[in-house]
C-alpha cells in the first residue's frame, strides 16, 4: 500500500509536469513544425536516458535476456506513444485544442474497458464511479461555447483524435504489462527511443518542415526533454509497477487542471464557471477512488 500510494504522487507529479509543459509547447510550436520538435524532443530524452543507464551497464546489474525482454517491452510501448502524438497532431489542424483535449481525454473511460477486454480484469466499482466523474469533468473543462455542439459532428480531425486516445490508452495498459517484470530504466529509454525513431523518419515527409532558432524553441525542447518526457514518461513508467492501469489513467486527468493553473499563472487566462466544475469533478473522481472510510475494526 505504501509502494502504491508514493508511486500514486509521482503520478500527480507527472500530470503537473505534463500540464504545465503545455505552456512552452504552445508557444514553441509557433517557430517550429510539430513532428520536427517531436523528432528533437524524443531524441534529447533518449540521450539523457543513455547516459544514466552507463552506469547501470557497466555495473552489469541486468542479464542479457533481462534487458531484452525490457527493450521489447520498450519498443512495444513506444508504438502506441508515437501515435498517440502523431494522431493527435494531425488532428488538431482541423479541429480546435478544446476539441482535440475533450476527445483525447477519452483515455480516462477506454483504459477500464480496453482493459477488461483484453486483460479479463474488470475494474472495481470504486474505480468506474471515480473514472465516470474524471470524465464528465473532463468534459466541462475542455469544451467551451459552441464547441460542445459540434463536437459530435465527426469529422477527420475527431476521428484522428480519438485514434490518438485509444492510442494512449493501449500506451498505459502497455505499460502496466511490460513493467511488470522488465527494467524499467530500459523500458522508458526503449519506448522514448522507438518514439524519436518514428518521429525522425516522417517529419521530413508527414509535414513541411520548418524552424525558426529563436530561445523560446530551445527552450522548450531543452524543458521538454529532460523534464516532460525522460523525467515524466520515467516517472509513469515506474509508477506502473505500483499501480493499476485504471488508476494512472485517472490520476493523469489532472493533466488539463495543471495546464490551467499554469496558464493562470503565467498569462492570468481565467476559467468559466463551467470548466471550475469540471476541475472539481476530476479531482473529486480521484478522491473518490483514494480516499476509502475506515473498516469497521481496522485503523
Amino acid at each position: 500500500m505504501k509502494n502504491r500510494f508514493g508511486a500514486e504522487l509521482v503520478l500527480v507529479v507527472v500530470s503537473f509536469i505534463f500540464g504545465a509543459s503545455f505552456v512552452v509547447v504552445k508557444q514553441a510550436l509557433s517557430d517550429v513544425s510539430t513532428l520536427l520538435f517531436l523528432a528533437v524532443r524524443f531524441s534529447l530524452a533518449t540521450l539523457w536516458l543513455l547516459l544514466m543507464l552507463i552506469p547501470r551497464l557497466r555495473a552489469r546489474r541486468q542479464t542479457w535476456p533481462d534487458v531484452r525482454n525490457s527493450l521489447q517491452g520498450g519498443v512495444f510501448a513506444g508504438l502506441f506513444l508515437f501515435a498517440g502524438y502523431a494522431f493527435q497532431t494531425f488532428g488538431l489542424e482541423t479541429i480546435t485544442p478544446a476539441q482535440s483535449g475533450f476527445l483525447t481525454g477519452l483515455y480516462i473511460p477506454l483504459v477500464p474497458i480496453v482493459g477488461a477486454l483484453v486483460y479479463r480484469k474488470a475494474p472495481k466499482k470504486v474505480e468506474i464511479i471515480g473514472v465516470a466523474a474524471a470524465a464528465v469533468g473532463m468534459a466541462l473543462l475542455t469544451l467551451q461555447g459552441s464547441t460542445l455542439g459540434n463536437v459530435f459532428q465527426l469529422a477527420r480531425g475527431d476521428l484522428l483524435t480519438v485514434g490518438c486516445a485509444v492510442c494512449f490508452a493501449f500506451h498505459i495498459l502497455s505499460l502496466e504489462r511490460v513493467t511488470a517484470g522488465g527494467d524499467v530504466a530500459f523500458v522508458n529509454v526503449a519506448q522514448i527511443g522507438t518514439a524519436a525513431l518514428l518521429a525522425a523518419s516522417s517529419f521530413w515527409w508527414a509535414e513541411t518542415p520548418h524552424v525558426i532558432w529563436t530561445w523560446g524553441v530551445w527552450f522548450a525542447w531543452g524543458i521538454t526533454s529532460l523534464f516532460a518526457t525522460a523525467f515524466a514518461l520515467g516517472g509513469q513508467t515506474w509508477a506502473q509497477q505500483r499501480t493499476t492501469a485504471t488508476r494512472t489513467a485517472l490520476i493523469l486527468a489532472l493533466e488539463p487542471v495543471f495546464a490551467w493553473l499554469t496558464s493562470f499563472v503565467l498569462t492570468g487566462e481565467s476559467l468559466s464557471t463551467r470548466a471550475t466544475v469540471g476541475a472539481a469533478l476530476i479531482l473529486g473522481g480521484i478522491l473518490i477512488v483514494e480516499v476509502k472510510p475506515p473498516r469497521p475494526g481496522k485503523p
